[in-house]
């Protein structure tokens, strides 16, 4: 079965971290730039982190840059989104998405319509 599959969401206080995990199963992410896009209630989608497959091109949003990093293990199939220094805005449920690294290039890092795996989700509240 072809999944994409988050983890590591959770409740976090303003200035904490989590760890995401972007995990694949039936096909080999390894061959795939992955992006993650987060969506916030009453707000749109929106492009996070991105990084290529083969080179680990990484790109960030510049609300997240600094304090995001986004990794690979191919070995393990995964992806990942270190989160430091989190804020309140930071709330959102947060996806996972595959693309082919040659059309995000083509057509653009945050075009979401690019990527045609995503995972169901993982919710991250930054709250006191």
């Amino acid at each position: 079965q072809v999944q994409l599959a988050e983890s590591g969401g959770g409740l976090v206080q303003p200035g904490g971290s989590l760890r995401l995990s972007c995990a694949a199963s039936g096909f080999t992410l390894g061959n795939y730039a992955v992006g993650w896009f987060r969506q916030a209630p009453g707000k749109q989608r929106e492009g996070v982190s991105c990084i290529s497959n083969g080179d680990g091109i990484t790109y960030y949003a510049d609300v997240v840059k600094g304090r995001f990093t986004i990794s690979r293990d191919n070995a393990r199939n995964t992806v990942y989104l270190q989160m430091s220094s989190l804020k309140l805005e930071d709330t959102a449920v947060y996806y996972c998405a595959t693309a082919p690294f040659e059309s995000l290039v083509r057509h653009g890092i945050w075009t979401q319509s690019r990527y045609d795996r995503w995972g169901q989700g993982t919710q991250v509240t930054v709250s006191s």
